[in-house]
This record gives C-alpha cells, structure tokens and sequence, in this order.
C-alpha cells in the first residue's frame, strides 16, 4: 500500500512516449492492478477481482508486477495509477465507477493523466435507459457515470449502470472496470481482454502444480531446491495450501522449449518427492482418493467426531463422488458412538473416545453401517478445552479400515487454533486412506 508521506503531494500528469519508431506500440509485459474502495481495507470484504485478473493476464502472457488496494481517497488513488503508468505499460483499475460522493476512480484517473472528463451523451443516454427500463427514478448524480476520461473508449456493462473505460495514448494503457464482479467479469472476458490480446505477448505463461502432503515447507524445499535450481527460466514457489498440503508451482513463460523443461522440472521432484506425492498435476487430496477407490470399484463410508462432518463435505466436493461415497456419521457423543457405530462402553470409560482403541471401533462401525469397502474414522480435542496432560488439545486419532481386515490407525498431535485442528484431521485422514490405498504406509 502506497502512503502519502513518501509521494509528492500531487499526481504528475502521465507524460511517457512508449510508442516505437515504427508507430507501432510496444508489447504490454507487465501490468500492476489497483482495487479502489474503503470497504477493502476492513476485515468484511475480500479483494478477489485481483487474483481473477492475475489469472486471465497471466494468459495473455503478462505478469503481475504489483497489486495495490487504495481507499476513498482520490488524491492517494491518482498517484497510484501515476505511477503504476510510469513503471508499467498497463494499469487496471477495479470499483470505484459508482455514482456516489466515495466514487472517485474517474476524478483520480483524470488527475493522472492529465485529461478532463467529459459528459458522454451516449453513455448518458444509456445509464437514463437502465432506469426506465426498470420504471425507476434516476437520482440526478448516476448521471457521473457518464462521464468519460477524454480520449477513452466506453466498456459497455450489460449488468450495471457504470461502463467500463479503455485509454491508451503513447504505449500505455489504463483500463477501469467496475468492482461487482458479475460486472466486472463479463465486461473483463467481452470488452478489455480481446483488446489486450492484441497489445499482450500471445503465447503467455506456463504453470504446473505439485501437491504434496504432511511435509512442512523447509522439508520440501530442502529436497527441492538442489533440482529446481538448475533450472533459472523457471520460477518455483513453496506455499503452505492447507494444514497438512503443501503446493509446488512451476511458471515460465511459454517460449520454444520451455514447456520440455517444466515437464523435466515436475517429474525430477514429483520423484524427489515421490512418498509424499499427493498429485504431479495439481489434483486434490480428495480428488485422487476418490478417482483411485473409482478405479478399484470400491466405496467409502466414514465416522467423524471432533471433525462435525468436514471428511464427506471435502469429499462431496468433488464431482462423481456419489460413485464412491456412500455416507457418513457425525458421532460427535459418546451415546453416539456407541449406538450408531458400536464403540463399547468399556472402550469409552477406560480409554476415552479419543484413543486407539475407540478409533478401530469407529472405523469398522462405518463400514458394518453403510456396508462400503473402506470406513474411515476421525476422533479428537480440536480445542481449545478439553485437554490434558496426558492427551493436550489438538490429539486425535486416525483409523481407516478395509477389505481382508486391513486396519490402519495413527495419532497426530497437531498445533494451533481449533478450525486448524479440525482442518490438519481432515487432510491426514484422507492422506491415511490414500496411503493405504496405495500400500506406502
């Protein structure tokens, strides 16, 4: 986030000339992205129009050098677009084109570029017909959205009354888009992009995922980076996906002979990696086990207690699961698992429902219950009462029981607050069951 006390005190109208000797405009390579309004720099409202055009401009072959959320302010807001314009050659710009007094993306562009704005009569015409078509007044101040940055290109928006705005003067380009996405998207896919593809580099980027699981990051890149750093022209980045996932991602730009590499690349660590594979390809957890349980014609049914039925809606996800899933049981008391899953009563008053003994029992419970191949179960504290000494707050117990009375069973202490508990459980049961599925205990 830019703050004033190290900005001038005025936005610099933009004063660049890209355009080669030619009269041909240079290729767009990087861009920076501004998402405008107040509300994104409180905790209630997420900025997700940057990741969506991160992903559709990193297609185009353009890279995402910088993202910036400015408030209301219009001053704060022309000095970012000013410099964004200066360091790169294409700016967007999200939200602030509604017709309020905290709507300031058009006042703040104009100050940037050193342009007026201009009453567009069609545009004006457009935003009267929005009203009458749905047999409302048209309070006087919708009427700035018809306001253009001189030399702009309308985007029209079919879902709202704020068009979009496209200028370019000199190689660089300032494209302003709504901040709804059900607006911004369709305007983005119809109006900005097929104007972009011409300006980007056309073969854009290449990206390949690897996932892998119950393996901290400094593990991972421990045995990463001897491999990955042979290869300069690709960019491998370690990020933390869930508790308990880890995701490798690979990205070049897609150039003669690049994509070979990545292939290399991904199959040197997929080996280097290969007990701890979850996919080579960017697949979930519960996406393979459910393909590799569809591939043996076999079913799972699980039993969950501290985990309230977050295994079946992970696997529920994914669609055709019902080919494989047959159910579940949130056994979340002791009166329920012992009269839905058949844990003994013995078994909870000497060893508790977070113990060996009681995850077996859950385990077979879900597969004698809803008859599938495979029962997996699921006990613990998630917190943040409930410990002690003897069993501290985020202990629980695995099991995963099968065909020819295959029974597998594991406790894992994890760390942190309650939701991260109950998150770790839920992939290290799956990854319990792929294990076993795949004999890599």
């Amino acid at each position: 986030m830019m703050h004033p006390s190290s900005e001038h005190s005025s936005a610099e109208p933009l004063r660049a000339k890209d355009t080669q000797q030619s009269g041909t405009p240079p290729p767009l390579t990087t861009a920076e992205i501004i998402a405008a309004g107040a509300e994104l720099l409180t905790p209630f409202r997420a900025d997700t129009n940057s990741l969506y055009l991160t992903s559709e401009l990193n297609e185009l072959g353009i890279e995402v050098v910088r993202k910036t959320i400015i408030g209301d302010e219009k001053e704060r807001l022309a000095l970012a677009i000013a410099r964004g314009l200066q360091e790169n050659r294409l700016v967007l710009v999200t939200g602030g084109l509604g017709p309020t007094e905290d709507d300031v993306t058009r006042p703040a562009a104009a100050r940037a570029l050193g342009v007026p704005l201009v009453r567009d009569p069609e545009q004006e015409n457009i935003v009267r017909a929005w009203f009458d078509g749905r047999q409302t007044p048209m309070p006087e101040r919708n009427l700035r959205q018809a306001e253009m940055l001189a030399g702009a290109t309308a985007l029209p928006n079919a879902l709202g009354t704020a068009p979009g705005q496209y200028w370019e003067r000199e190689g660089r380009v300032l494209v302003l888009l709504p901040g709804p996405p059900r607006e911004l998207q369709p305007m983005w896919r119809e109006q900005a992009r097929p104007r972009l593809r011409e300006r980007a580099r056309a073969a854009g980027w290449l990206h390949r995922t690897l996932r892998l699981g119950e393996l901290g990051e400094s593990r991972v890149d421990e045995a990463a980076a001897p491999i990955y750093t042979q290869y300069p022209a690709i960019t491998t980045t370690i990020l933390t996906a869930q508790p308990g996932e880890i995701e490798l991602h690979l990205r070049a730009p897609n150039v003669a002979g690049r994509a070979e590499q990545v292939a290399e690349l991904a199959d040197r660590l997929a080996s280097a990696l290969a007990g701890h594979l979850v996919s080579a390809h960017g697949e979930s957890l519960e996406r393979v086990v459910i393909s590799a349980l569809a591939a043996r014609g076999q079913t799972l049914a699980v039993a969950e207690s501290c985990t309230g039925g977050m295994a079946g809606e992970r696997l529920t996800r994914v669609p055709g699961a019902s080919q494989v899933f047959n159910g579940g049981i949130i056994a979340y008391t002791n009166s329920v698992k012992q009269e839905m899953l058949g844990v003994e009563k013995t078994i909870l008053e000497r060893e508790g429902a977070v113990s060996e003994a009681c995850v077996r029992a859950m385990a077979r419970g879900a597969r004698r219950l809803h008859q599938p191949d495979w029962g997996l179960a699921i006990t613990g504290i998630a917190g943040p009462a409930g410990g002690s000494p003897e069993k501290p707050v985020g202990t629980v117990w695995l099991g995963c029981a099968g065909p020819d009375d295959v029974l597998e069973v594991r406790a894992r202490r994890f760390h942190g607050e309650r939701e991260r508990v109950r998150q770790a459980a839920v992939f290290s049961a799956l990854w319990l069951l792929w294990q076993t599925l795949n004999g890599t205990m």
